[in-house]
């Protein structure tokens, strides 16, 4: 027992076990972010636009209720909602994950153009015309 609670001490303690628990909250808030973006801005927006529709009531009945028993229905308006809400977050997503890899490829382009001009010397002809002007101002 007590090298089990070793083990999973050792586990715990790891570091891809901490980052996996950073890594689940913050997506969790994210998703919370995204999910407002969408419900918040973006399907009102839709729904101005394409006249409020409401798909979450739409159902296929199978069998009215008589009686004292229930309908059975096949309730597909709701899958159509959650479908379009997941196509509008992946949508959002996606272009949020896209705007933050333009910005990360132009920061890293500046990062690599910073470390090129301190690792390499400068070519023959710079040094060169370096040395005219030098000269020149003389």
């Amino acid at each position: 027992m007590k090298k089990l609670l070793n083990e999973f001490k050792a586990f715990a303690v790891k570091g891809n076990a901490i980052d996996l628990a950073i890594g689940v909250v913050i997506g969790s808030a994210f998703g919370k972010i995204t999910s407002s973006l969408v419900e918040d801005i973006i399907n009102p927006i839709i729904g101005f636009i394409a006249g409020d529709i409401d798909y979450s009531d739409k159902m296929y009945v199978l069998k009215p209720a008589v009686g004292s028993s229930t309908e059975v229905a096949i309730k597909y308006g709701s899958l159509v909602t959650v479908l379009i809400n997941f196509l509008l977050v992946a949508f959002a997503l996606f272009l949020i994950v896209r705007y933050l890899n333009k910005i990360r490829s132009r920061f890293e382009a500046k990062e690599q153009d910073i470390e090129e001009s301190k690792i390499t010397p400068p070519k023959e002809e710079v040094v060169l015309l370096r040395e005219i002007r030098d000269s020149l101002k003389k």
